[in-house]
């Protein structure tokens, strides 16, 4: 049904279950910021798999450092 539903709206990206929920993992976390929560919704050993899996890498966290202003 999804792959039915990407083709009638022209997407040629394999788009399947697992893509919504990496997506909804990464919205997840930049709206809420709670990399713990995330991880325990996905039922992962660390915080870091988590990041890696949402496709959070270290240059959006340096970034987030350098711009960080109290």
């Amino acid at each position: 049904m999804l792959k039915d539903a990407c083709k009638r709206a022209g997407l040629e990206e394999k788009i399947g279950t697992h893509s919504m929920r990496k997506t909804f993992g990464y919205h997840h976390y930049k709206k809420f910021k709670d990399v713990v929560l995330l991880q325990k919704i996905f039922n992962h050993s660390s915080p870091q798999i988590t990041l890696r899996y949402i496709g959070i890498g270290q240059n959006q966290i340096d970034y987030s450092y350098s711009n960080f202003i109290l």
